[in-house]
């Protein structure tokens, strides 16, 4: 998984100057480590080039989505993170921009057929979604395939 794109002025903010924001980020994933040892980020120009070893597909789109729903960030580059190959199960993943309005509620709805089903996405994205009731206009999450 290489570069992904994200709204540099939206998410939480972390840093006040590109110098820290490396830090910063480093700290905010290894508060809810999704599976990425020896991590490392580096930002330059609004890039976060994420380095480290990913347990599975999921620890590292996990890790992508945390540094890149920051604000001040409009790409993330994970080139340099071993991870084992991505399986079936892994490509059953779908990314979903939030618009104004959304919910989790009417997401599921929209992705399952069933609004009841928002659960689910929080659990996939808990390290991403601190609390399920708070997303915001621009920020990326996984949607696991039903």
């Amino acid at each position: 998984m290489g570069l992904l794109d994200f709204a540099s002025d939206i998410g939480r903010k972390l840093f006040g100057k590109e110098e820290e924001a490396g830090e910063k980020i480093k700290e905010h994933i290894e508060e809810d480590n999704p599976g990425v040892e020896n991590l490392e980020v580096e930002v330059k120009d609004g890039v976060a080039k994420v380095k480290g070893k990913a347990k599975d597909q999921s620890a590292l789109q996990k890790a992508i989505l945390m540094a890149g729903n920051v604000i001040g960030i409009k790409e993330v580059n994970a080139d340099e993170v071993e991870a084992p190959a991505p399986t079936e199960a892994d490509n059953a993943v779908d990314y979903y921009e939030i618009k104004k309005g959304d919910t989790l509620w009417a997401i599921a709805k929209e992705h399952y057929g069933n609004g009841n089903k928002y659960n689910k996405i929080f659990e996939e994205n808990r390290e991403v979604i601190k609390d399920p009731d708070l997303i915001f206009p621009g920020q990326k999450i996984r949607i696991p395939k039903d």
